[in-house]
């Protein structure tokens, strides 16, 4: 008499790209149907860089399900350096494949919140999520099993000591490592297996422009936004590293690694408002909302003029209870955000004109205050304990700004009009965030409790 489940391994233990159309319902393409056919014929070592979109999530979920299903005793680890990323993003997408299975294959899984066992022999065959953090690099350490699966996702921020814990269970003649990211840092054990380890490594590009997952009009977006020579192009359409161009003032990576961070707001720190006025044309004007360590929310508009654009703000201001108010409203005071800040200080709004062409704290360090509160902002970025919203064109814009060195050695932010002449967008959103530095700055001189009337100081000590 035959066995049901015997002849369900026969046919698809070693046609993974079969038991998903099959199985699960789904047509995986023919770079999808690559990977999955070396992680069956024995490939131990794999690495994919990856535009947005392209179906990483629901390939890694197909090669889980079968891996757990076709090899016993198998540990699978799925790992990403954030639970936003692992529980929100693959592992949800895991759960959803499970759901497409028919219900006899169902029922021989047990799915749990961060977990995926096989009901009869749970301590033997399991898919296992597990975030990857530098505080606790154990996430990958000391997985051992007959067969082993290990599944990075976004590796390209997955702290190094991770790696580094990671090496023994990595280590195993029959274990696999599945490596998948957007290459957003130019180091890393990531970029080392595209690069200086690909002897070693197999490893796969997946660009936008390939796959028929990703429509044309976002490619032709990205390219016209952005420019086909950007870093933002190239990690989010093209699926290749950043360049690191010497004159880019904030690296792409401490960018990316800012939207990813699982930081909740404080509801007891003081919020700043950053505001860059724009009247017609083009530009646009743009309003940064940061509450403590915190961006919640960066939004623009077009075509209108100082009063209408006073009456949003006060709207905006009004909207919210008093605890909730802003401390500090940071207005680019260049042009007509003169009559913006005269306005809404008529009107009772706690704001402060910001001239960025002014001269800085550190006169000889910085050629003008917009050139000390860019700079002011990548040390935030640098120290790792911020987050911004995943908006593409803040990101792009903070990526964007090259920097250059005066005659005298100060340094240089590129202005919006250079920016203009490169065929990019003026950094309008970029902006209303380097100005609610400025309000750090204010606080820290304990300017918080002064009268309102009062101009900003010229010279914002303490910015580093």
């Amino acid at each position: 008499m035959s066995n049901p489940f015997e002849e369900f391994v026969q046919i698809y233990a070693k046609e993974p790209v079969r038991f998903v159309r099959e199985v699960l319902g789904a047509d995986p393409l023919p770079y999808q149907a690559a990977l999955m056919m070396d992680v069956v014929n024995g490939e131990r070592k794999l690495s994919v860089r990856s535009g947005h979109g392209t179906g990483k999530s629901s390939c890694a979920s197909w090669i889980m399900l079968h891996y757990l299903l076709f090899n016993y005793p198998c540990k699978v680890i799925v790992t990403a350096p954030t639970s936003g990323q692992l529980f929100d993003a693959l592992f949800a997408e895991l759960k959803r494949w499970i759901g497409e299975m028919p219900p006899n294959l169902q029922q021989l899984l047990t799915v749990k919140s961060d977990r995926v066992e096989l009901s009869a022999a749970a301590a033997e065959a399991f898919i296992s999520a597990r975030t990857s953090r530098a505080e606790t690099p154990e996430a990958l350490a000391g997985v051992h099993s007959e067969h082993v699966l290990l599944v990075v996702d976004e590796a390209s921020a997955v702290p190094e000591p991770v790696f580094e814990a990671a090496a023994g269970s990595m280590s195993g003649h029959t274990a696999t490592t599945l490596l998948l990211s957007n290459p957003t840092r130019t180091s890393g054990t990531f970029f080392e297996t595209h690069n200086r380890l690909r002897d070693s490594w197999k490893t796969y590009r997946w660009s936008c422009i390939d796959s028929p997952l990703v429509s044309d009009e976002f490619v032709d977006e990205m390219r016209e936004r952005y420019g086909a020579e950007s870093n933002a192009f190239k990690v989010r359409v093209l699926g290749d590293f950043p360049a690191s161009d010497d004159d880019v003032l904030i690296p792409y990576h401490l960018i990316d690694d800012a939207t990813k961070r699982d930081i909740e707001v404080d509801v007891g720190a003081a919020a700043v408002w950053g505001l860059d006025p724009a009247r017609f044309g083009s530009d646009r004007t743009a309003l940064c909302k940061r509450v403590g360590s915190v961006v919640t929310e960066v939004t623009s508009w077009r075509q209108l003029d100082t009063m209408a654009t006073v009456g949003r703000v006060k709207a905006e201001f009004d909207a919210l209870p008093p605890s909730l108010r802003p401390r500090e409203i940071m207005v680019d005071s260049i042009g007509i955000g003169a009559g913006v800040v005269d306005r809404l200080r008529e009107l009772g709004l706690p704001v402060r004109g910001v001239n960025v062409a002014e001269s800085p704290s550190m006169g000889q360090t910085y050629a003008n205050l917009r050139a000390e509160l860019w700079n002011k902002t990548k040390g935030w970025l640098e120290g790792r304990s911020c987050k911004i919203p995943e908006d593409e064109q803040l990101i792009a814009e903070l990526a964007a700004v090259r920097y250059t060195f005066t005659s005298a050695g100060k340094l240089q932010i590129e202005s919006k009009e250079r920016m203009k002449a490169r065929g990019l967008p003026s950094p309008d959103l970029a902006d209303a965030l380097v100005l609610t530095m400025a309000g750090d700055a204010a606080t820290a001189m304990g300017l918080g409790g002064l009268s309102w009337q009062k101009p900003l100081r010229r010279n914002l000590r303490g910015i580093a």
